[in-house]
């Protein structure tokens, strides 16, 4: 199911210590919608890079790792770099973890162009504000929602988001943050009962 690699393993760790329980669930639920959408549409992907990345692209959110000056997805893919040079990834691998990260947060990307960047784009718009939700059935919401719930996932993300958007004028997070609480809200994900 998850990709087993030292570097998967230590991205695993990263993300456990380091977020809470509904943001670290968010992260896992990207990875797995991801795959789910990029297997639906014949997307050949990097499992490895894709799940490091996909665990790691809120970690600029984290106290730990929030930075005073660069978005959190900018800080996020610069931690990430450093993550991959660690793990013993070359260069060239380390800085695609930090672009993956870095354009989740940017226009669509072509799944021509780039899989991993377009299937974590796919994958967590879908989870924060619901787009594409004919790409994922009710079926796969539920049996996804039962193994990772959302634990309050919307609201402590529009807590974060609202100030990233606030402390950071220039950043992604505030150039689209117009009614980011009422597409949260509508998420069809966020508006399922409990299980």
């Amino acid at each position: 199911m998850f990709p087993e690699s030292p570097a998967a393993a230590a991205a695993l760790s990263v993300a456990t210590r380091f977020y809470s329980p509904a943001l670290f669930n968010h992260c896992v639920r990207s990875y797995l919608w991801g795959g789910v959408y990029g297997t639906a549409h014949g997307i050949a992907f990097d499992d490895e890079l894709y799940y490091v990345s996909a665990l790691l692209h809120d970690i600029g959110l984290t106290e730990a790792f929030d930075s005073h000056r660069l978005p959190f997805e900018e800080a996020g893919g610069q931690l990430a770099w450093v993550f991959g040079v660690a793990a013993g990834w070359p260069a060239e691998r380390a800085a695609r973890v930090n672009e993956i990260i870095t354009l989740h947060m940017r226009g669509d990307v072509s799944p021509a162009a780039d899989p991993e960047s377009h299937l974590l784009q796919v994958a967590t718009s879908w989870e924060v504000v619901g787009r594409r939700p004919e790409e994922f059935s009710p079926d796969a919401r539920a049996e996804m929602l039962a193994r990772y719930p959302r634990l309050g996932f919307g609201a402590e993300f529009l807590a974060c988001f609202e100030d990233q958007a606030k402390r950071k004028p220039d950043s992604a997070a505030a150039s689209v943050r117009n009614d980011v609480a009422g597409r949260i809200a509508a998420n069809p994900l966020e508006n399922r009962p409990p299980v």
